[in-house]
């Protein structure tokens, strides 16, 4: 059964057929129009990699855009329940990806702002295949207590975050950092002087070559 989520894409830069994937997840009340931008920062070093940005499964309580999960609570245990319930979601819509492409996991790459990287991370720390690397720009993890097994691969993380965000604070960065590491991941990050909540272009150059170093090899 094909995936319910749709978004814009963008082919390879060689042309031809991608021999890697880059998922782009994007923040609340947005949708995947507002990052497939970022494949015209990726694609030259990521020549022959497809971006898609799929639209996150609901509606936005702003009456505009989608949501992964709601905010209207923040409970950690509402949020972690509606970071579960997207996370099927999400899952199906990967898998169709890379069996459409016939790419594995290890030929994957997610990019995450904001509620886009919670997605991501949380996967991460559920999969033993989540990925083959993983970029989250002003995130958090939903649930720090959850553990992968110990034979599980650990996809090395790149986080990066605004040193001004008023929404996910820049603390998070450090807090973020210490519960990937506890969990075994290997993880760098970047801050960004004055940054409030959103992408610039010196972060977005540095998840480029993250992404290019990461995902090379076969």
């Amino acid at each position: 059964m094909p995936s319910v989520l749709t978004g814009p894409t963008h082919p390879p830069k060689a042309g031809g057929l991608p021999d890697r994937l880059v998922v782009l997840l994007h923040g609340y009340g947005a949708d995947g129009a507002d990052l497939i931008n970022l494949a015209h920062v990726f694609a030259p070093h990521l020549p022959h990699a497809e971006f898609v940005a799929p639209n996150a499964p609901m509606r936005s309580g702003l009456g505009m855009g989608y949501q992964w999960f709601p905010i209207s609570n923040l409970d950690p245990a509402a949020m972690k329940e509606g970071v579960r319930a997207a996370a099927a979601v999400l899952d199906d819509f990967i898998a169709d990806a890379l069996e459409e492409r016939n790419l594995g996991p290890d030929r994957l790459a997610l990019v995450g702002f904001s509620q886009g990287t919670v997605m991501a991370l949380d996967r991460a720390l559920r999969r033993a295949d989540s990925a083959r690397t993983i970029v989250g720009f002003s995130g958090m993890i939903a649930d720090p207590a959850c553990r992968l097994d110990a034979s599980a691969k650990r996809p090395p993380v790149l986080l990066i975050h605004g040193m001004q965000d008023p929404l996910i604070p820049f603390s998070r960065l450090a807090e973020t950092k210490t519960a990937l590491a506890a969990a075994g991941f290997p993880v760098e990050t970047e801050a960004r002087p004055g940054l409030a909540h959103g992408i610039d272009h010196e972060g977005a150059v540095r998840a480029a070559r993250f992404l290019a170093d990461t995902l090379a090899g076969p």
